[in-house]
């Protein structure tokens, strides 16, 4: 599998370890970097990651940051992104079966490399279940497609 991975300074050690696990798995790495440990913005590695899936140049993408939320966040602002936050391999299997999570993201103060290299294993072995999944997943394109229109809530305003 063709896949892209990212970090900023904060998850460089970890995004390392993950990179050579997935070159020895025999995966194509594309490693948009940081390729060190100097202070460096999440959003950028986070933007490149997102891009190069959605454009289909990669199949997947892992992201790592200090806590895996900021970098989750940047990538779902990539339309066709479904970045997900992984904290333990069950939850990463789930995101993949239901909400066919194409971008993992991982936060290294809080994982160490082996259960980081479960989780991506699990992320990347884990096919999307469809059926009512899709019917839910088309609802949330819907949500990404309708920025552009005024929001409009039924309710009642007390």
């Amino acid at each position: 599998m063709k896949i892209s991975i990212g970090a900023d300074h904060a998850g460089f050690v970890l995004k390392e370890s993950l990179r050579l696990k997935l070159v020895a798995d025999g995966h194509v790495v594309v490693d948009v970097g940081t390729f060190n440990e100097e202070s460096t913005d999440y959003p950028d590695y986070a933007r490149m990651v997102a891009e190069l899936v959605a454009s289909g140049q990669t199949e997947r993408g892992v992201l790592v940051c200090l806590s895996g939320v900021g970098m989750s966040i940047a990538a779902n602002k990539v339309d066709g992104i479904r970045a997900g936050l992984g904290f333990h391999p069950e939850e990463v299997r789930l995101t993949r079966a239901h909400n066919d999570v194409n971008v993992l993201a991982l936060g290294a103060k809080y994982t160490d490399p082996s259960s980081a290299a479960e989780m991506v294993d699990v992320f990347l072995a884990t096919p999307f279940e469809g059926g009512r999944h899709a019917r839910r997943l088309a609802k949330v394109d819907d949500i990404e497609r309708s920025q552009d229109e005024k929001p409009t809530v039924e309710g009642k305003a007390e």
